[in-house]
C-alpha cells in the first residue's frame, strides 16, 4: 500500500515538473514573440522617410548594389564634392564602368577619375568586407554609405564590425515606391521589410558573438578577420 501511494505521489510530482517546464518554455516563446515583435515596430518606425544631405563632407563614398536609384544619388554626392572617389560595391561581373556610365549619361565622364567598382561583394558582409579593403588601400578615414532606407541599419552593423576606426555616415536612398506606396498598404513590400529585419537581427547576433569571442580570446583579434572589434559607429537616422 505505502508502496503504491508512493508511486502514486511520485508520477503526481513529475507531471507537476513537466506541466511547469511546458508553461515555461510556452512562456518564454510568448515573451520572445512579443519582444520580436515590438523591435519589428521600431524598425520600421526608424526608417528614414526622406532623403537628407549628409551632415558633413567624407574622404569616400560607398554604394551598395541593389536599387536603382542608388548608383545615381552616389554619384550625385561625388559629383557635389562629398567625398573624393566612390566605390560601387557588388557589380554583377559583366558589367564594366562604361555600362554603368551609360545610364548616368551626365556623369559618365567621372567614372574615368574617381569611381572604382567591386565585382567580388555578394552580400552585405562581403560589401563590407570589399569596402574595407577599399578604404584601407587609400588612406580612408571616413565614408558615406548609401543604400536603401531598409538596407541601411544591417549595412551600418556589417560596415561598423568590419571597419570600427572608420567614421560612417548613412545616406539612406528612398525609392519612389516607397514614397508612393506606404509599406503597409502592401503585402509585398511588408514581406521584404519583414526579411530584412530577420536579417539585421542574425548580423546582430553574430557580431555580438565575435565582440564575445575577441574579449575571451585577445590574440584572435590580431588574425584576419572580417573585424577588428566591438567598437560601433554611431548612426543617426532622420525619419
Amino acid at each position: 500500500m505505502d508502496s503504491r501511494t508512493d508511486q502514486t505521489g511520485q508520477g503526481k510530482a513529475s507531471r507537476a515538473r513537466r506541466w511547469s517546464l511546458s508553461r515555461l518554455v510556452v512562456g518564454a516563446g510568448v515573451l520572445g514573440a512579443v519582444a520580436v515583435g515590438l523591435g519589428f515596430v521600431i524598425f520600421l518606425f526608424a526608417l528614414s522617410s526622406e532623403e537628407r544631405r549628409p551632415s558633413r563632407n567624407a574622404d569616400g563614398i560607398v554604394v551598395l548594389t541593389g536599387g536603382s536609384s542608388r548608383v545615381a544619388d552616389a554619384m550625385e554626392l561625388l559629383a557635389s564634392g562629398y567625398g573624393k572617389r566612390l566605390l560601387i560595391s557588388g557589380v554583377y561581373p559583366a558589367n564594366r564602368a562604361d555600362d554603368i556610365g551609360r545610364s548616368i549619361p551626365e556623369r559618365q565622364s567621372m567614372f574615368k577619375c574617381c569611381v572604382d567598382l567591386d565585382h567580388s561583394a555578394v552580400n552585405t558582409r562581403s560589401n563590407a568586407a570589399e569596402t574595407k579593403r577599399w578604404a584601407s588601400e587609400r588612406g580612408f578615414r571616413s565614408l558615406i554609405v548609401v543604400t536603401s532606407n531598409y538596407h541601411m541599419p544591417r549595412a551600418i552593423v556589417e560596415m561598423s564590425h568590419s571597419m570600427p576606426d572608420v567614421t560612417l555616415i548613412p545616406f539612406a536612398v528612398i525609392g519612389d515606391k516607397w514614397r508612393d506606396e506606404p509599406w503597409w498598404s502592401s503585402a509585398a513590400t511588408f514581406r521584404l521589410l519583414l526579411v530584412e529585419y530577420v536579417k539585421y537581427l542574425v548580423a546582430e547576433v553574430r557580431v555580438r558573438i565575435d565582440w564575445v569571442d575577441v574579449a575571451l580570446n585577445p590574440s584572435t583579434e590580431d588574425k584576419p578577420r572580417s573585424s577588428d572589434s566591438a567598437k560601433r559607429s554611431s548612426m543617426v537616422v532622420a525619419r
